[in-house]
């Protein structure tokens, strides 16, 4: 008698989330939230990641192998904005560059004082809660150096998703008008044709073999970005339909809202104004370093300000791709504030707390 053949595991549950994730982002578009189909999702799971945790399977996480996808399409959309005049200002880049690496030494060094003195934290923790950037090496990092790890972890996710929270909607009171798909704008610069499908699982598969392989900084979303732009740059550049950017980014909520479960309160309590005084600072610096920067690159104030804001890479792209606002340009600067940021942190940890 043949075997039952058995769907992979844990997948109705991840589908009923996606299905929870799908009517938060209904929700935001209604209300008119910036990036709802990001945002929408993330506040509505991460209630049931908190409150109902123990009605998931042991263990549960959101799948690794149903994520990385989507955000490797994010990195394809993104490095198909790379164009030969772009290339070409590389040398213009070298302020901002300098400006990055500034901000990373001067947000560690606050977020220190912040967390040690006013928070109460242990050194280690202290040191990793405030890295800007580098969420699982600062994790890693903190663990092997004796950091408490729900504090660590809480006070990293809560940094990534007050940026993506926070960042969009002051823009968009700002600008008068949400940014994101509530705004209407599409993600790309030429017409979608039949021939892109293939050319998108060509550049996924690539680009995840490659980034994986090469151990690139946020590899799931640099390798598509990197071999997207080598077929924008030979005059193939790649479009999509909006929908699937917008999947992505219901995906990519939807796994954010989950990091919360299991979490408790007292910790997140805490954590929470910690965090928004830590956000308030990195932000406040970013804007700054933004303002004394606009008119050496002669970048927009609202480029450079994303550029600046310490949220993760893919986040901060879709950010980017949503307000059309140079995305090639901003991924390239939050890749170089993680290598920055997770050099710093391996420094630190071999010569401060001794890790091998």
């Amino acid at each position: 008698m043949p075997r039952a053949r058995h769907l992979p595991p844990h997948l109705p549950q991840t589908a009923f989330l996606l299905v929870i994730g799908l009517v938060g982002a209904g929700l935001a578009e209604a209300l008119g939230l910036p990036l709802p189909f990001l945002l929408g999702p993330l506040l509505a799971t991460a209630p049931v990641a908190i409150f109902a945790s123990a009605r998931l399977p042991r263990g549960y996480s959101f799948p690794t192998d149903v994520r990385v996808p989507f955000i490797a399409l994010i990195g394809a959309v993104i490095g198909a904005q790379v164009t030969p005049e772009l290339v070409a200002s590389l040398h213009d880049l070298l302020p901002s560059l300098a400006a990055i690496v500034a901000f990373v030494f001067l947000a560690q060094g606050l977020n220190y004082v912040l967390f040690r003195y006013i928070g109460g934290y242990d050194a280690p923790t202290a040191f990793y809660s405030g890295a800007p950037g580098g969420l699982i090496e600062s994790i890693a990092m903190g663990e092997a150096s004796g950091a408490d790890q729900p504090t660590l972890i809480a006070q990293q996710f809560l940094r990534i998703i007050f940026v993506i929270t926070l960042v969009p909607m002051g823009l968009s009171l700002w600008l008068g008008y949400p940014v994101g798909s509530a705004g209407g704008l599409s993600f790309n610069t030429v017409p979608v044709t039949p021939v892109m499908y293939p050319q998108a699982a060509v550049i996924l598969g690539l680009g995840l073999v490659a980034g994986r392989a090469l151990r690139l900084p946020a590899w799931q979303l640099t390798g598509a970005l990197l071999v997207s732009a080598g077929f924008a740059l030979l005059g193939a550049p790649l479009a999509l339909p909006n929908w699937m950017v917008l999947l992505a980014q219901l995906v990519v909520g939807t796994s954010l809202g989950m990091r919360f479960a299991g979490l408790k309160l007292r910790t997140l309590r805490r954590s929470l104004w910690l965090s928004l005084v830590s956000i308030t600072l990195m932000l406040a610096l970013g804007a700054a370093l933004a303002a004394l920067l606009v008119a050496p690159t002669e970048q927009p104030f609202k480029t450079l300000f994303i550029t600046f804001a310490p949220g993760g890479v893919n986040e901060m792209a879709l950010v980017a791709l949503s307000l059309e606002a140079n995305p090639a340009f901003v991924t390239l600067h939050h890749i170089f504030r993680i290598i920055i940021t997770v050099l710093l942190l391996g420094v630190v940890s071999k010569r401060v707390f001794k890790v091998d």
